[in-house]
């Protein structure tokens, strides 16, 4: 034989490993077919799923609860003024429970921006601290899962 002949042709395939092939192959169906007949695959789900992925909304029972606008003076030379207006992320259920607490909530915000430094205004991402610490107040007066983020809709230094 020569080189380019030998090259070409390789070791004769194994019936064995058809076999085996084939038999995994049964076996994954069989496995799918009974997942599916006994309910731990659901087939229809998969359908619906494929068939409506528009009528789905993700955001459907989130709503926003206002926070009335909070205004603090600054102390310092002149003095300044601070306004924060925020809106509170719950689902719908939830609602109800975070406006009645509304009070609360606006009590916490004056007080938190009333402590803040004032030379900490100045300092670059100072909006981020602040509403990680009004997320975290609002958490403490309300308990956690009502309210699932605090939203900054006007910040202002006057």
């Amino acid at each position: 034989m020569t080189a380019s002949a030998s090259a070409t042709e390789g070791p004769p395939r194994s019936g064995k490993k058809m076999l085996l092939l084939a038999g995994i192959t049964v076996l994954a169906v069989a496995a799918g077919f009974a997942g599916s007949y006994l309910g731990y695959v659901p087939l229809p789900a998969f359908a619906s799923r494929a068939e409506d992925p528009a009528t789905e909304n993700p955001f459907a029972g989130i709503e926003f609860v206002d926070v009335p606008a909070v205004m603090v003076t600054i102390p310092g030379n002149p003095a300044r003024q601070v306004v924060l207006a925020a809106k509170l992320e719950v689902d719908a259920a939830n609602r109800a429970a975070v406006e009645h607490m509304q009070p609360r909530i606006a009590d916490t915000f004056n007080t938190f921006l009333s402590a803040i430094d004032p030379q900490a205004f100045e300092r670059r991402g100072i909006l981020d601290i602040i509403r990680t610490e009004l997320a975290t107040r609002v958490e403490m007066v309300l308990g956690k899962g009502l309210v699932r983020d605090v939203l900054i809709t006007q910040f202002g230094i006057r």
